[in-house]
């Protein structure tokens, strides 16, 4: 069966080549309805199928968006990654996900293989400071990125955030004011991974604000512990087998504080009588938890939709747009069981 090529969509709709492409490209210039239609219709009965390649060489853009992230095995990663997967699809894009692994070369990789292919835009969720992406975005003339989730120091592209040191200090408070706790424990990153611009530092920072503000300690009580359940799990059982452990924990990602509910319970402590804990991110997996895990949570959705509207608008190539260089969105309390409360959210009484 021969081929069929765009002059035959033409053809069929009784219309020129040039407004075939009009309509496959939606755009460079508006066609009537009535017309598109047509178009639409014989590339329906004639089943055309565009050339990609060949419309992104002429383009010199794809209808791809690049997605870079840390790993997306880790729950609020995979959850952030959805959310821009469906924000792109409502907008005729395909995403391309690459996974850096907390590794600076993999994330240059990622980085250097999306731009090279022409991509829409590019989309960071970055692992560390990034100055090597930073260069590869100065040396690809025309690229366009928007970091999400964090920003690097290095990088003074567009971000797309969440207010992380104010709802750890919210949370932190909430453990403090509203349960009494005499002091809450912090698990925060990896001792040597996290840098200025990281979400976990700002979450440390929330909780140090929220001790500080009540006479507290910060560095006895800051604990260094793996992002994932497993690793926290383990430091946890350390934490929670000592004499002088503590009866509150802040958990920089929800994650961590899954491993700690394990933990506990490992170690036949009950939570919240024994031990109260909570995190941060309300990942789905959260409210499933035993007991529902009291948390913060992020707008993924809007961040996402926010992260895609940007890297396809077309001012963030203009010199000196007037682009907001940060967009940070509320973060927002969420109490269970974990902490304490009753599923109204009112304290448990004593």
């Amino acid at each position: 069966m021969a081929k069929v090529t765009r002059d035959d969509v033409a053809r069929l709709a009784g219309t020129s080549t040039a407004v075939v492409s009009y309509v496959i490209n939606n755009g460079p210039r508006p066609v009537a309805p009535a017309t598109k239609e047509k178009v639409l219709a014989a590339i329906e009965q004639l089943g055309y199928r565009p050339n990609s390649v060949a419309q992104a060489m002429a383009s010199r853009r794809t209808n791809l968006i690049g997605m870079v992230v840390p790993d997306a095995r880790q729950p609020f990663f995979a959850e952030m990654a959805h959310a821009v997967e469906r924000a792109a699809s409502e907008r005729g894009k395909l995403v391309l996900i690459g996974n850096s692994d907390y590794v600076d070369d993999r994330e240059v990789h990622y980085v250097r293989a999306f731009l090279g292919m022409r991509v829409s835009g590019l989309i960071l969720v970055s692992q560390g400071p990034s100055q090597r992406a930073a260069e590869e975005f100065a040396a690809m003339e025309g690229a366009k990125v928007v970091l999400l989730h964090r920003r690097p120091e290095a990088i003074d592209d567009v971000a797309v955030v969440t207010d992380d040191v104010g709802g750890a200090e919210a949370v932190v408070r909430h453990l403090l004011e509203e349960h009494g706790h005499p002091y809450v424990a912090c698990f925060g990153g990896p001792v040597d991974s996290p840098a200025p611009g990281d979400p976990v530092i700002d979450h440390v920072e929330g909780w140090q604000r929220a001790m500080g503000a009540h006479g507290l300690p910060t560095e006895p009580h800051l604990i260094d512990a793996p992002f994932h359940r497993y690793g926290a799990y383990e430091v946890a059982l350390g934490v929670l087998r000592s004499a002088d452990r503590p009866s509150a924990i802040f958990c920089s990602t929800d994650d961590q504080a899954i491993g700690v509910l394990r933990a506990a319970r490992e170690v036949g402590l009950r939570v919240p009588e024994d031990l109260a804990v909570a995190g941060f991110d309300d990942v789905p997996e959260a409210a499933l938890a035993d007991p529902p895990l009291t948390t913060v949570a992020s707008d993924r959705d809007a961040m996402a939709r926010a992260a895609v509207d940007l890297v396809l608008d077309d001012s963030l190539m203009v010199p000196g747009s007037d682009t907001e260089r940060v967009r940070k969105f509320p973060s927002r309390l969420v109490v269970r069981r974990s902490c304490g409360c009753h599923p109204d959210g009112a304290p448990t009484p004593a």
